[in-house]
């Protein structure tokens, strides 16, 4: 029987776009995010026992993808955009159902007299704003298979070196400089986007960070206040 899923929640953090945004959660743990709940939502006993568990499984939708658009291949950024797998041996957003699954590290559960419980999180790959239709905690005993295996993705992303200079590093707020070489040292362009005269802009919070990468180092070059 089909049934209509709503959303209970959204993320707020400082992805204003999708590029930048980690291709997989966890790999930028120094990123800090909020789930603020729809109205009909906040209700403390819907979190009653949460603070027991470490990390979650948050079910959410690719908002950014046009309703019913699905491909039954797709090319795989992580293999250069030149091979096509199909859509269900991957994780693109071009699916049927246009749904994601993210695990995150909980840090704090808050009650705003404005908004509520908010669970403050890290690790996270949405971006602002992105509708979550549920929330599961992390089992350690069932969600961990040692012997997986990884297909086309087995291996982690090699981070760049990092070329970012101390004038430009201080035009960012204390508290977003760590997440935000996290999300550099990833190397936000497209895997099959590799010219080193090429000036980059990443949108993260409210300025514009514009870089460039040689010889696998990124360099930032310039930031603009939006």
């Amino acid at each position: 029987m089909e049934q209509m899923i709503r959303s209970i929640a959204r993320i707020e953090n400082d992805y204003t776009t999708k590029f930048g945004v980690p291709r997989q959660s966890g790999l930028v743990p120094a990123l800090r995010s909020r789930i603020v709940f729809e109205g009909e939502y906040r209700d403390p006993e819907a979190l009653r026992g949460i603070e027991g568990f470490s990390h979650l499984w948050l079910i959410w939708g690719f908002s950014e993808v046009p309703a019913g658009k699905w491909s039954a291949t797709v090319r795989p950024p992580r293999l250069g955009g030149n091979r096509r797998l199909g859509v269900f041996a991957t994780r693109s957003p071009f699916r049927p159902n246009a749904l994601g699954l993210s695990c995150v590290r909980l840090e704090t559960v808050q009650t705003l007299p404005e908004l509520g419980p908010v669970l403050e999180v890290s690790g996270a790959d949405l971006m602002n704003g992105t509708p979550i239709f549920d929330i599961k905690p992390y089992l350690p005993y069932a969600d961990v298979i040692q012997d997986a295996a990884g297909g086309f993705a087995a291996e982690a992303p090699q981070p760049l070196a990092l070329d970012f200079p101390a004038p430009l590093l201080e035009q960012v707020p204390p508290e977003k400089r760590a997440s935000l070489m996290g999300v550099l040292r990833l190397d936000p362009r497209p895997p099959y986007q590799n010219d080193p005269e090429r000036v980059y802009t990443m949108t993260f919070g409210d300025q514009d960070i514009r870089f460039t990468v040689r010889d696998d180092t990124l360099h930032v070059v310039a930031i603009k206040k939006l």
